[in-house]
């Protein structure tokens, strides 16, 4: 985290959650948990994100059974040593603007990961983009950085990079 007039304030991950189960009748879709093979490719890119020197500061995620199991891989893979965050702003339904506002809360944070679900994480990133209209075809287990410059009014930020768990 760089402070300054056009310098870095915060990095932002957006995780999307890896494979969980097929949904079960009599079973909430909020109680979906990862597979073995979602937890398999999660570890790949997370791996490859760590090398790179991802460290978040804070990881905010969804209380979705498997997006809050995506954030525990994330924590244990990246090191993080916080408490894990759940937050509404996060779950399917919600709108960017409320994840900018838990952000913008947030700007003693230098790098936020966070875990979530789609179309949501999509719609966030253009959001943050200040591109509203800009299509993302976030996959399961995808992982994007995101460069913010101002906590403050509407979000201007930076796509840095997107790693698919093919490309790691």
């Amino acid at each position: 985290m760089r402070r300054g007039a056009g310098e870095l304030i915060m990095e932002i991950y957006i995780f999307r959650h890896g494979t969980a189960e097929e949904r079960h009748l009599g079973r909430p879709d909020a109680e979906r948990t990862l597979t073995e093979d979602g937890k398999a490719k999660l570890s790949k890119v997370l791996t490859r994100a760590r090398k790179v020197g991802v460290a978040p500061s804070l990881i905010l995620t969804s209380p979705h059974t498997r997006a809050v199991q995506t954030a525990e891989l994330a924590a244990e893979v990246l090191g993080y040593q916080g408490e894990l965050v759940r937050t509404p702003a996060l779950l399917p339904g919600a709108s960017p603007p409320a994840i900018w506002a838990e952000l913008c809360s947030r700007a003693d944070e230098g790098a936020v990961l966070l875990s979530g679900h789609e179309p949501l994480l999509s719609a966030i990133a253009a959001y943050l983009l200040d591109a509203p209209t800009l299509k993302i075809d976030l996959k399961k287990g995808a992982l994007m950085r995101i460069d913010i410059e101002e906590l403050s009014g509407d979000p201007r930020g930076e796509l840095k990079w997107l790693l698919t768990p093919k490309a790691a």
